[in-house]
């Protein structure tokens, strides 16, 4: 698997070095160039954009950017009023939520599929459950990610500060001072944000976060890892009122080895 975290995230999946191994543990490893997984036709597409919202059951068809996109580079990118807005929007959005549970589809750089179930409970804390036969758990404390493997009873431990889901888990977030924002767009169906972030010993990494335009809710994000793999994740079926069991955001480091990937 590539590059998800950073993963989406979670939201992260990564931005970071942390966003690429774990990636690579969720999805199998690209057997093409990079960003070179299945592209889904237009149709597709838009049934899956219009089929998004808290009360869909059926799991909505990923958005897969074109790889061919050119994103602008330079950090001295300028937005004119109703960019703010927009972004302004999202901020709010992502600050107001203190708790989003709900379901997640995910496509990996070779255009694989898996699914599970998520939850997040702000500031910090995330867990990611994949279904079977998908034997991976990514669970955030507060401070630390963990990428465990169920099957091999193993876990790889980051610093949850450098995944690029320290954005949707922050307290609170204002995209355009807090983030290196490159792009941001809207047309009738989504607004779009893509966030860069440049490491010196990792190379440069990219978080493209989808809201609906018209109900303004987060429905997926891309990862983008420094060799160019994309990793999307969608989600759907969401809730902000449900209370968590603080339990189930608590690392064991006794059950499971834990050791920085390498």
């Amino acid at each position: 698997m590539a590059a998800w975290l950073i993963g989406c995230a979670v939201v992260a999946s990564t931005l970071a070095g942390a966003a690429g191994h774990a990636t690579a543990q969720t999805t199998p490893a690209p057997k093409s160039g990079p960003k070179g997984g299945a592209q889904l036709s237009a149709s597709d597409q838009q049934r899956g954009a219009q089929t998004t919202g808290t009360t869909q059951t059926v799991p909505p068809n990923p958005i897969i950017p074109d790889p061919r996109r050119n994103v602008p580079a330079s950090i001295f990118t300028s937005f004119d009023a109703n960019q703010k807005a927009q972004a302004a929007k999202v901020s709010a959005y992502l600050s107001s939520l203190q708790t989003l549970v709900g379901n997640f589809v995910q496509v990996g750089p070779d255009g694989s599929k898996t699914k599970g179930d998520f939850y997040i409970q702000k500031p910090g804390k995330v867990r990611f459950e994949y279904e079977p036969p998908t034997p991976i758990d990514i669970i955030a404390d507060g401070s630390s990610l963990v990428v465990r493997d169920r099957k091999l009873a193993t876990q790889d431990v980051y610093p949850l500060s450098q995944t690029p889901l320290r954005y949707l888990l922050s307290d609170r977030i204002d995209l355009l001072k807090d983030t290196n924002v490159i792009a941001v767009a809207s047309d009738d169906l989504y607004v779009t944000i893509t966030i860069e972030e440049k490491q010196a010993l990792i190379g440069t990494s990219r978080m493209m976060l989808m809201l609906g335009a018209k109900d303004g809710q987060l429905k997926q994000w891309t990862v983008t890892d420094p060799q160019g793999y994309d990793t999307t994740i969608a989600v759907y079926n969401l809730d902000t009122t449900k209370k968590l069991d603080p339990n189930m955001f608590k690392i064991d480091f006794t059950a499971y080895p834990s050791t920085p990937p390498g």
